[in-house]
């Protein structure tokens, strides 16, 4: 049966009507390496028969102009520096490499898509937590696509080693001899704050520590840094038991947590142990200094453009390593 042209087909258009996946189809398209020549012609037959206009996938056009984006309904640069120091790292690539740099952001009522081709760039680097729909436009876009803070099977990605980290902070924590261990949450739907809380739930699993569910909290309101931590650490502190040391999913909330504690007449680490994740600049002039994990934050930024640079065949996941930085908010 012949497949009805539309006057703007999509990858996604093409991938339903070859009966492949999203990955499949823009790698077919790109002529990818590792992708069977049945399946190609397949793909390639679609995209004819639906009018796709294959110059949208600059095929074999070197990276001149990238895109570093980010959702603004999730974060911001002004108040962010973790994505902030992820910046420097693309910046020092791109410099590197000789490729023209431009960022913008962007929400959910607004076209990715459209905003990647009026600025007309070759690539995009998508940095942080975007919604499922966001994603999906992306992946139709026909130009080599990176995640950094962000995980999608059939997309290119770079995180930091949270499950890891989180796994072996937990683990620095009861070798010190704290038992009750509580994690303050950030939103779900972000990857690497789950990642955080199950590397968290593995290292008491392993050390025979019973999971108390009443130990994790979220940062509510979540967008409210100060009020919404003011209001979880003092939720753990009215338990019947107290915890004796609190994981917060990152440096900001920690530090916060330390001065709620304080104003509750608890002295760390003597009374309670804080710890973060993430190490930013504010971990190392806290008072007291934070015990963290330190990130390589500009790592991230660089390795988002190797891959990009890179376009491998099939979708990469690149794990960057964390370490612990031990400071005086832990005995």
């Amino acid at each position: 049966m012949a497949i009805k042209a539309r006057s703007h087909p999509t990858i996604r258009d093409i991938a339903r009507a070859a009966g492949v996946s999203l990955g499949t189809t823009s790698r077919a398209l790109n002529n990818h390496h590792g992708i069977n020549a049945d399946l190609r012609t397949r793909v390639h037959a679609a995209a004819e028969q639906l009018g796709y206009d294959f110059s949208n996938l600059r095929q074999g056009r070197s990276i001149r102009r990238l895109t570093f984006i980010y959702d603004r309904q999730h974060n911001t640069l002004a108040n962010n520096p973790f994505y902030s120091t992820v910046l420097h790292g693309v910046e020092d690539a791109c410099n590197q490499e000789k490729i023209s740099l431009t960022f913008t952001s962007t929400d959910s009522g607004e076209s990715i898509s459209e905003r990647a081709h009026r600025s007309d760039t070759d690539a995009l680097l998508c940095v942080g937590a975007f919604e499922r729909e966001q994603l999906q436009e992306i992946t139709e876009l026909g130009i080599p696509v990176a995640l950094v803070d962000l995980w999608h099977p059939e997309m290119n990605c770079v995180n930091s080693d949270n499950f890891g980290g989180a796994y072996l902070l937990t683990q620095f924590l009861i070798t010190r001899g704290y038992r009750r261990i509580a994690f303050i949450c950030g939103p779900e739907s972000h990857y690497s704050i789950t990642q955080r809380r199950q590397g968290y739930r593995y290292a008491l699993l392993t050390h025979h520590i019973e999971h108390d569910p009443t130990l994790e909290v979220f940062r509510e309101p979540i967008l409210q840094e100060v009020e919404g931590t003011d209001h979880a650490v003092r939720e753990l502190l009215n338990l019947k038991e107290r915890p004796d040391a609190i994981f917060c999913w990152n440096d900001s909330t920690a530090i916060q947590a330390i001065q709620t504690c304080y104003t509750l007449g608890l002295k760390v680490p003597e009374d309670i142990a804080v710890v973060g994740f993430d190490d930013l600049p504010t971990a190392r002039t806290s008072f007291p200094p934070l015990t963290t994990m330190r990130i390589d934050k500009e790592g991230l930024g660089r390795r988002g453009v190797e891959l990009l640079i890179a376009r491998p065949a099939e979708p990469t996941q690149v794990t960057v390593p964390t370490r612990i930085v031990v400071r005086s908010s832990t005995r």
